[in-house]
């Protein structure tokens, strides 16, 4: 499993590189993403002292990132897929950042159950809000008008901790407009966090001054549908 460090040096690398080059001087952390993965391919880059991580479905988390944690201090465990209200007790638990956040439902059952545990919890949990920047029918995420106002609620209103926005442009389009979208947004927001930018777009996410972008296959390879975890 030794080529998974070294993609991720790679990428860590081509990324000093190109903010040289664009004179870019914002840190940009990776999300190495291992949905479908097995433990046994987390743990060369946890050894190597990576620290970001993602995963789209709660349960699969629990399953893998449970004696992980336990293992590794100072893990930042990102929920980047779609948050099941039925799920929020469970995600609360394991994940330390949840980057989909896109209903009302969704942020009362966080903060009622953030209320109910109290000082049980083992994190200071930090949220973004998903937009669907390109107004796809089958994404999740919040229309773009809606952005500012939904943040205003949570922050103020419900006082949940909201850092950033993400986004997951429509794969048929240049991204770079969609990014600009997003930035701007966040900004006008003032939130710092921007999470954007996937395998096959992250240098250009960087260059609209995405803080996080979200690496699979980049570096874990290609996914096997059958894997276990």
């Amino acid at each position: 499993m030794s080529f998974i460090v070294d993609n991720h040096s790679k990428i860590l690398e081509e990324i000093i590189e190109f903010k040289k080059k664009k004179n870019i001087n914002l840190k940009t952390k990776i999300i190495a993403v291992s949905k479908t993965f097995k433990a046994d391919a987390i743990l060369p880059l946890l050894r190597a002292g990576h620290k970001e991580f993602g995963e789209n479905k709660v349960q699969e988390a629990h399953l893998k990132w449970a004696k992980l944690k336990q293992d590794f201090n100072n893990i930042n465990l990102h929920l980047i897929g779609p948050l099941q209200s039925n799920k929020v007790k469970q995600a609360l638990d394991i994940f330390d950042c949840i980057q989909t956040l896109d209903r009302e439902k969704i942020v009362l059952k966080i903060k009622n159950y953030i209320n109910m545990r109290g000082n049980e919890l083992k994190t200071n949990h930090q949220f973004m809000v998903q937009v669907n920047v390109d107004n796809e029918s089958q994404k999740s995420g919040l229309n773009i008008n809606d952005v500012t106002e939904f943040v205003k609620w949570c922050k103020f209103d419900i006082k949940i901790n909201i850092v950033g926005l993400m986004c997951i442009p429509d794969f048929n389009k240049d991204p770079s407009g969609a990014f600009k979208t997003l930035s701007k947004l966040a900004d006008n927001c003032s939130l710092k966090e921007k999470s954007m930018g996937m395998s096959k777009d992250y240098l250009s996410a960087i260059e609209f001054g995405s803080s996080y972008i979200r690496l699979g296959t980049k570096i874990f390879g290609e996914r096997v549908k059958q894997q276990l975890i």
